[in-house]
């Protein structure tokens, strides 16, 4: 039983395709074609332009000739249509609403650098609407179509074909392709047509043969019609574009419809040879030569002939080469003469020293002229040039150093020139007879001996040696221009480019004889468009129109042959006659790029493809596979389709179809075609019904040849057959009964969408299980094959956990290989043998119930059996409960939740519970242990239905990953009470997806999973700020990172006595105990994690906790849940001081924080004392702030607590002193020294082996620029809070060498000098205003990276640190700087995930970080170089921040800047932005594969974009 309310609400939603574009606008790669389904409700397809895509940012246009206005539809014609674009982000979209079928084409127009630029084009195929009167509620998808073809020239006239079509109706076709009905030319072929707009007299009895053709196509009209309404039969019926018959009368008035000999002269030499085959075909035995073929010897003496005399004497290299001998003489005379004109030498100085190929071309293309491609001889030379290149050649410059005495010299020089250019020619002449020789014969022998060619017998001139490859016909009248009435006739190549014409200007096929001909086909010569040849486009497009007209389907015959542009006109002619017009081909291009190429642009709607193509049962196996649909258990529709409401006003809700792939062409499956062999002639005649079971079990349109059903014995000539069907059928013929019942339920699967197939293939039997998606109810059809001399034997067929009910069995008995004799044509005397149903026996094992099918004795070769399989009423129930899950699930949980559920890397679940994340075998460990580690593999899993993912593999062996997901909540149940409801929830899911049949596993536990995680995703961003909530889906993203990095473990928190949630710097390095919770990382990472998503609760925990944790000043750099915190950060507490101010104003009680009690861990003394000994005494936020003033600018100076090796076994004796000063010159903390590292750039060198432990790397001793930055930042805002009586401090008392301070001298201090100590300006004139060592200058226009350093040349080191301060105080830039800046840093120092750390063109630049290459390099073993090149992430935000507020970058450039973090986010397993890449963002082993403050300070830029920075 299918869900069907489920089905139909689906059904009735507008669907929605959602088509994402490349960067440039244009479709990727895999998406150039797409095939959207019309329904008979609303059909939409979104474009899309991602944020930051060139498209996107330049004014984008769609352009598209879908008549998105109404009216008729102009293949030329391309309507704009304008994209609603998002203005914060910079997205965009736009809808077309389809309600007409056709091929359409679209194209994005925008501006790049105020140019406009076009993408390349996109194909769309809207398919038809398939109509039947047995069935009007609902269409007949295009997959449910069965087609029989049939031959009119076989059926007798029109007037008696009835019981033919009932027959055809009783065995279940709803399609009828009708062979050419058009007036045949004397061949008799139905491809052969000789008048396109007449049908043949042999469709009509004798009285109607008399009616004119207006009559006569009402007859047939009318037919069609009868058939239609009255059997329900659609028709189809060929068009012919490429060729007409040799006996077309239109042909005489208009030769030029062909490829003739006056306007296409390069024919002249292939039909001298054809017209002197024809002439040695009537002189064989005059030549000797045998008439009657025997064998290959026969040929061979043949074809030595042809090559010794024929070739010979017709010397058709004369019309390739020049005349040597007549052209010399003309250069020789204008050597004599010296009359030329134009002789200019010098335009060919150097050709003497050319190599003589290079030197023949040049000639070829300068000097030697074409004349009329039919003559021979007709290449000669431009005089002037070719004394100007004969003279070079000679080293003369001019006609004036031409004497009598070296005329006959440069006449031989002149000879030898043109005897070189002459040689190649010969050299192809000789190929391409070697080659037209070895066709002649291969052909010969094909015609004459092969069993399967046509026997063509004694040659003749009537019947040469090989066909004729042109049409003779008379000019009588004189009408035309010689050579117009030899015109070639058209066939086929091995193996050749279908887009390129081979009759062609250039092509040498019919030379070279590699036509595989028809004799009785001229090849038609469209041109280029209609006034190329008027009257054919003409003609023909009449032709098209008036099939259309009356078929509702029409079949391209030899449509690779057809040129593309010409079949484009006649499908757009016959679309507008039929909207819904069904386009079948007939197309091999060998290809799948170029089946493509055709199908999109013609808007084909199926290929023919051949099951009898298969040489045995595995290949068959794979046709099934090919054909059969999507695998069992497939998760797309389920998992990507989703219900969604429509931004526009026309409708409420919308079902989005994300188009992840580009589209194949779809197939039209056939048993067999009427022009491939019957199965006794390539198999065995009983193979006819498995080959045919097989067929109907495909998801696809199927279809057959009248005969096939019948068992006719072997392929009918379609020219020379002469008899009829019987036009008295019976349901007993053949394998009719079979297919009765077979195509039956083809169209019931089609329509009740049994879409999912599982294929199997063991000796000669083939298995074929076609299943619905949602109820699992499917047919099996088990079918043994009959080709000959082939194993045989299978294991059990086992139905796990499942129902079986038999439908039907056959076995085909063929009684004889002779048919009978009769005036009809007749099949081989066969009947189909009912056969019982198998033995369904019970059985149990490990893995539970199943059913073991078994077929007795008499399921012979040419046997098949149809069972009914269900996995009972149970699975409605199991897909609607792992598809829902209420809301009172989730409703209780916090974000701390949801951290449990979703995330938990290895580290932090073995800290918690002692175990890990979960480990698929063969595959490996998920990164998380909650639902997103699941998910993560999952997700390409159902992207591409890879259902042999090892993944799957664990899943079908065994119940473990459901189990693991249920017992890990358990075991955090108790410290997460509010996790029991989502326990239920899957606990009364995974007892019944354990009764699902083991295939069915990865479907339901990725169903169950995504449901789950869907849902608790969604609860934890509801939790979030209406900025997340209102956002798009990458600004989701980020806002989820801080779940990932907000959570519990024992190990570690914000305080020593209990585990409590805090920040992880990263995943999955820094997660558990003292290396969890770092001060500069949580504090550049609150106001974009947790204050930015609305999490400000959370925020202030931490701000108290670190406050409490204040000493000397400073805040811990590792807090180590303030038990050990160690105090060697110079930067972490100006971060801290920032993310205080950030509270202040965006939290709705962020004023309150000044007043916030803080428990200080450490006595004012800052003496180190236990826990037990701490938290004595409580200061204000406002205290704490006072207390960071007061001691940086009094001077701080200290040694760390417990200094050396305990503490860090890296670091020298001189790098545990700390010492901070104010320059009170300029306002700037100075601090550090050369021993250790107070920045976030704080690598220690760690190597005995290179000599650099002890040694940082990156010291930035003196006034880094960043902390100059937000120690402005502070004062700025002290001041304000100041000014508004919120702070009751002016300054600091009480400084050494100075009594006082204000906030406000303070902050105009470095107002006033900051510019001076840190810009390095342009142009070297001005270094005596600023503060320079001119001769240590690298770059210039920028900032420097430090101030008043150890060592000079490190402050004129460019680093991405001064944008932290363009960010929070750009107050201090002079703006022209610092967007030439910020400019000039777009090139040097963005890379595509983060910032350089360090510029590229410095000495030091190391880019690649690998922490264990412990080598010999000073500067990067055991990781020195972290910080000198490596392209960290978190300072982009920074950088992109202050690009926004200079305005330096255009908000198009900020967003083109992010789009690779949008893609990298959402495609990375982590679902993060990592610390780190090596150099051009190339993924580095030892980083952090999510880090806290990457994401965060993107979400700082996004913040500032949407609501303002407000600084």
């Amino acid at each position: 039983m299918v869900d069907i309310q489920r089905v139909e609400t689906m059904e009735s939603l507008p669907h929605l395709y959602a088509l994402t574009l490349a960067d440039d606008g244009s479709p990727a790669q895999d998406k150039t074609y797409i095939r959207i389904p019309l329904t008979r409700n609303k059909v939409i397809l979104r474009i899309i332009l991602k944020p930051g895509t060139l498209a996107a940012g330049g004014k984008p246009i769609l352009h598209t000739n879908y008549p998105v206005t109404g009216g008729q539809y102009e293949r030329y014609t391309f309507h704009p249509v304008n994209f609603t674009k998002d203005p914060n982000l910079l997205h965009a979209y736009c809808d077309i609403n389809l309600d007409l079928p056709g091929a359409y084409q679209y194209k994005v127009e925008y501006t790049v650098e105020n140019k406009k630029t076009v993408s390349e084009i996109g194909y769309l195929v809207a398919e038809p609407r398939i109509d039947l009167p047995k069935n009007e509620k609902e269409l007949l998808p295009l997959d449910g179509l069965m087609v029989l073809s049939m031959v009119p020239k076989w059926m007798g006239p029109i007037t008696e074909w009835q019981k033919l079509i009932e027959e055809a109706e009783y065995a279940g076709y709803n399609m009828i392709h009708f062979v050419p009905l058009q007036k045949r030319g004397e061949s008799n072929s139905p491809y052969s047509i000789a008048d396109q707009l007449t049908f043949d007299n042999d469709v009509f009895n004798e009285k109607d043969r008399k009616k004119s053709n207006k009559e006569k196509l009402a007859i047939v009209d009318k037919v069609i019609k009868q058939i239609y309404n009255k059997n329900g039969i659609l028709s189809l019926s060929d068009v012919v574009w490429n060729h007409t018959s040799n006996s077309s009368e239109f042909l005489l008035k208009h030769p030029e419809a062909g490829y003739n000999l006056n306007n296409s002269p390069y024919l002249v030499p292939a039909y001298e040879l054809d017209t002197a085959l024809i002439e040695l075909s009537g002189n064989m035995e005059k030549e000797g030569l045998p008439t009657d073929i025997k064998n290959d010897g026969d040929a061979t003496l043949i074809v030595n002939y042809i090559k010794d005399h024929t070739f010979k004497d017709l010397k058709l290299y004369e019309y390739k080469i020049i005349d040597v001998a007549k052209n010399v003489q003309e250069i020789q005379q204008a050597l004599k003469s010296r009359t030329a004109k134009d002789v200019d030498p010098s335009i060919y100085k150097n050709v003497s020293h050319l190599q003589v190929k290079e030197r023949i071309q040049l000639l070829g293309k300068d000097v030697i002229l074409n004349g009329h491609l039919g003559t021979r001889f007709h290449k000669s030379v431009d005089i002037s040039k070719a004394l100007s290149f004969l003279l070079a050649f000679n080293g003369l410059s001019g006609l004036d150093q031409v004497s009598e005495n070296n005329i006959e010299s440069l006449t031989e020089s002149f000879q030898g020139l043109l005897n070189e250019y002459n040689l190649p020619m010969y050299e192809e002449h000789d190929e391409e007879c070697k080659i037209a020789l070895d066709n002649i014969k291969g052909r010969l022998l094909f015609t004459r001996l092969a069993e399967n060619g046509p026997k063509l017998g004694r040659i003749t001139k009537s019947n040469p040696v090989i066909e004729t490859y042109f049409t003779r016909l008379e000019d009588k009248k004189n009408e035309h221009p010689a050579g117009s009435m030899m015109l070639a006739n058209n066939g086929w190549i091995w193996n050749a480019d279908p887009l390129v014409d081979f009759a062609g200007p250039g092509s040498v096929a019919y030379l070279r004889r590699e036509v595989i001909i028809w004799g009785d086909c001229v090849k038609l010569r469209y041109g280029q468009s209609p006034k190329d040849n008027p009257w054919l486009w003409k003609h023909m497009r009449d032709y098209t129109e008036q099939v259309a007209r009356m078929f509702h389907g029409i079949r391209i015959d030899n449509c690779h042959s057809t040129p593309i542009h010409v079949a484009e006109y006649f499908l757009d002619a016959a679309r507008k006659i039929r909207p819904d017009l069904y386009v079948l081909a007939e197309l091999f291009t060998g290809s799948p790029e170029k089946d493509n190429a055709f199908v999109s642009r013609l808007g084909i709607h199926a290929l023919i493809r051949e099951a009898m193509q298969a040489w045995d049962t595995h290949e068959l196996s794979r046709l099934a596979h090919r054909h059969g649909g999507k695998p069992v258990g497939s998760m797309d529709e389920d998992m990507v389709w989703k219900k969604v409401p429509y931004e526009g006003k026309q409708y409420d809700q919308v079902l989005r179809i994300p188009v992840s792939h580009g589209s194949m062409p779809r197939a039209l499956f056939m048993d067999c075609t009427h022009d491939n062999e019957t199965p006794l002639q390539k198999r065995t005649p009983q193979d006819a019904l498995p080959n045919a079971a097989v067929v109907a079990f495909s998801d696809c349109a199927i279809g057959s040849v009248k005969g096939y059903d019948e068992i006719y014995p072997k392929l009918l000539d379609i020219v020379n057959e002469k008899s009829c069907y019987n036009p008295n059928p019976e349901h007993s013929t053949g394998i009719i009964e079979a297919k009765h019942k077979l195509n039956a339920l083809h169209e019931k699967m089609c329509l009740e969408g049994y879409r999912e197939v599982y294929v199997h293939q063991e000796n000669d039997f083939l298995l074929v299980h076609r299943q619905h998606p949602n109820s699992h109810s499917g047919y099996l059809l088990i079918s043994r094959t009959a080709f000959p001399g082939q194993g045989t034997g299978h294991s059990p067929i086992r139905l796990r956990k499942s129902e079986a009910q038999f439908e039907f069995a056959y076995s085909l008995k063929v009684d004889s290989h002779q048919a009978k004799s009769s005036e009809y044509l007749e099949g081989l005397p066969a009947h189909l043998e009912t056969l019982e149903s198998p033995r369904f026996d019970q059985h149990t094992d490990e893995k539970g119930q199943f059913i073991e099918v078994v077929l007795d004795d008499k399921f012979t070769p040419g046997s098949i059996c149809v069972i009914k399989t269900s996995i009972g009423e149970k699975y409605e129930q199991v897909h609607k409960l792992v598809m829902s899950i209420d809301d009172k699930v989730v409703s209780d949980l916090a974000l701390l939740d949801c951290n449990v559920i979703l995330y938990r890397c290895e580290s932090e679940e073995h800290d918690t519970t002692k175990d890990g994340v979960y480990d698929i075998p063969h595959f490996g460990k998920t990164v998380y242990a909650g639902l997103q580690g699941f998910m993560s593999v999952l997700k390409p899993i159902i992207t591409n239905n890879d259902l042999g993912h090892p993944l799957c593999d664990n899943l079908r062996a065994g119940h473990w990953a459901l189990d693991y997901t249920i017992n890990r909540l358990k075991a955090y149940e108790e410290d997460y009470p509010n996790l029991g409801p989502l326990i239920q929830w899957f606990e009364k899911r995974a007892s019944l997806i354990q009764e699902v049949p083991d295939f069915l596993m990865p479907k339901y536990f990725a169903l169950t999973i995504k449901t789950a995680y869907d849902k608790v995703y969604a609860h934890a961003l509801s939790l979030m700020s209406p900025l997340v909530k209102n956002g798009d889906t990458f600004i989701k993203q980020l806002a989820m990172t801080s779940v990932q990095m907000l959570g519990k473990v024992p190990s570690t928190g914000l305080c020593p006595n209990k585990a409590t949630p805090s920040l992880a710097a990263g995943l999955p390095h820094f997660t558990v105990g003292h290396m969890r919770v770092w001060g500069r990382d949580v504090n550049i990472s609150l106001r974009g994690l947790l204050m930015v998503t609305g999490q400000y609760e959370e925020a202030k925990k931490h701000i108290i906790a670190f406050a409490g944790s204040l000493r000397h000043g400073l805040i811990p750099n590792l807090l180590d849940s303030v038990r050990r915190p160690r105090y060697n950060s110079r930067d972490s507490v100006w971060f801290f001081m920032q993310a205080i101010q950030d509270y202040y104003k965006l939290a709705p009680d962020g004023k309150s924080i000044l007043k916030a009690e803080v428990p200080r861990r450490f006595p004012k003394n800052d003496e180190f004392v236990e826990v037990e000994d701490g938290y004595k005494y409580t200061s204000t936020i406002a205290e704490i702030i006072q207390e960071i003033m007061e001691r940086h600018a009094r001077g701080i100076h200290f040694r760390e607590y417990n200094a050396g090796k305990t503490i860090d076994e890296q670091m020298s004796d001189e790098g545990f002193n700390i010492d901070i000063d104010v320059d009170w010159e300029s306002g700037v903390l100075i601090g550090g020294n050369v021993w250790n590292c107070g920045t976030w750039m704080d690598k220690m060198g760690e190597s005995t082996k290179a000599g650099n432990k002890g040694h940082p790397g990156t010291p930035r001793d003196g006034a880094p620029t960043e902390i100059t930055g937000l120690l402005k930042s502070s004062l700025r805002w002290i001041n304000q809070l100041i000014k508004r009586g919120e702070y009751q401090w002016k300054g600091v008392d009480q400084i050494k060498d100075k009594k006082s301070i204000t906030f406000k001298e303070w902050n105009d201090l470095l107002e006033k000098n900051f510019e001076r100590v840190y810009y390095i300006p342009k142009d070297k004139s001005e270094d005596k205003d600023y503060d320079v060592i001119t001769k240590i200058v690298n770059r210039r226009g920028v900032y420097k990276d430090v101030y008043r350093s150890t060592e000079a040349y490190t402050e004129y080191q460019l680093r991405p640190n001064l944008f932290v301060a363009m960010a929070v105080a750009p107050e201090l830039f002079d703006k022209k700087h610092a967007q030439e800046c910020i400019r000039f840093c777009k090139d040097v120092l963005v890379g595509p995930l983060g910032m350089r750390t360090l510029d590229p063109a410095d000495q030091q630049y190391k880019p690649y970080y690998f922490n264990s290459d412990d080598s010999g390099d000073f500067q990067t073993s055991k990781g020195r170089n972290y910080h000198q090149g490596p392209e960290w992430v978190w300072p982009l935000g920074y950088y992109l921040r202050a690009a926004r507020h200079f305005e330096a970058l255009e908000p198009q450039e900020i967003a083109r800047i992010l789009r690779t973090h949008r893609d990298y986010i959402s495609q990375d397993a982590w679902c993060g932005l990592p610390e780190l890449t090596n150099k051009d963002g190339e993924k580095c082993h030892d980083s952090c594969a999510t880090q806290a403050w990457s994401s965060a300070t993107l979400l700082d830029l996004i913040h500032d974009l949407i609501e303002g920075e407000g600084i």
